[in-house]
């Protein structure tokens, strides 16, 4: 079973950057996609950006230009470098993992906070 832990958040003012990790306890290279989503309460949980096996990436509309999404198939590791950072962008964020003989795997998330 892959476990998943991330890092990286944390409080800053609107405008600037983080950097999220996920470490991954296995290979990535057997997960069919890699992804981070995120929560705020109250809210369903939404994608915000996924990069599959093969390194097709899908952006979340709100994010594209501002988040990179990047994996590290040697370190088994996932990153999402965020920029330009809006309050809206506050939430807990997981990431995630999937695979056929997995199905969805989550990481504890992490909490990013954006002020104003």
């Amino acid at each position: 079973q892959v476990q998943l832990v991330e890092s990286g958040g944390g409080l800053v003012q609107a405008g600037g950057s983080l950097r999220l990790s996920c470490a991954s306890s296995g290979s990535i290279l057997s997960l069919n996609h890699m992804a981070w989503f995120r929560q705020v309460p109250g809210k369903q949980r939404e994608l915000v950006e996924r990069i599959s096996r093969s390194g097709t990436t899908y952006y979340k509309d709100s994010v594209k230009g501002r988040f990179t999404i990047s994996r590290d198939n040697a370190e088994n590791t996932v990153s999402l470098q965020m920029s330009t950072l809006k309050p809206d962008d506050t939430a807990v964020y997981y990431c995630n993992a999937w695979a056929v003989e997995l199905g969805d795997v989550w990481g504890q998330g992490t909490q990013v906070t954006v002020s104003s």
